[in-house]
């Protein structure tokens, strides 16, 4: 086992954390965090989109091709075994990874959701400021048993998204912008998802189009 790895069990669902300290070596942190980003206001967010599929097709925002593919060549071993670790009936349904940067305000507040169905593996890494909010666990999408994995730069959080299961948010800590490194291994089969999860594809999918919509009117999700 990997020295820099901690496990979590996070309340009585079956969700299981892991928690890997300085993630990224110090050359690509340092050279993720020197990105030149636009600027936001307080109560904004801002995700530049980078990703490579498994043929190493980039689509880049912010970073160029060329690092995305050395970021894909270092990390992807890594990841594809904590995907492995935390839900290995999904291993196979891998298609793509996406690096993407996000910045969010520091005022501004995601609402607690539990990720879309092609993310097989979610991580985030944080990247700046020195001191911020990290992730926000909950045992339900009340927002009850709230537990924090608390902010620390190069710390990675992973964990395996299931439906109506992995409640959790993030936000900004109304002092500074918050910018992390979201690392995704991602697939396009979303029935085999829910296959593996025991879940309605249908119900799923109905949430999976209509939340955006709520999210934009109401600011929550179901």
């Amino acid at each position: 086992m990997e020295k820099n790895i901690r496990y979590l069990i996070i309340f009585l669902i079956k969700m299981e954390i892991k928690i890997l300290e300085n993630f990224l070596t110090k050359q690509d942190f340092k050279k993720i965090c020197l990105t030149k980003l636009g600027k936001i206001e307080k109560n904004e967010m801002k995700v530049y989109h980078n990703m490579i599929d498994r043929n190493k097709k980039t689509r880049a925002e912010c970073l160029n091709s060329d690092f995305i593919i050395k970021l894909h060549k270092k990390y992807h071993v890594k990841a594809l075994k904590l995907l492995k670790e935390l839900n290995p009936k999904k291993v196979n349904l891998y298609d793509y990874s996406e690096f993407h940067i996000i910045e969010t305000g520091a005022n501004y507040k995601f609402p607690i959701h539990d990720d879309t169905p092609n993310k097989l593996l979610s991580g985030v890494i944080y990247l700046k400021p020195n001191k911020n909010t990290g992730t926000i666990f909950y045992k339900n999408s009340k927002g009850e048993g709230k537990k924090i994995i608390d902010w620390k730069i190069n710390r990675a959080v992973f964990f395996s998204r299931s439906e109506r299961e992995t409640w959790h948010s993030f936000k900004g800590n109304g002092k500074s912008n918050r910018v992390v490194l979201v690392y995704n291994l991602m697939t396009n089969r979303i029935k085999q998802v829910y296959n593996i999860e025991k879940k309605s594809y249908i119900l799923g999918q109905l949430r999976y189009k209509i939340n955006p919509y709520l999210y934009q009117i109401f600011k929550f999700t179901i």
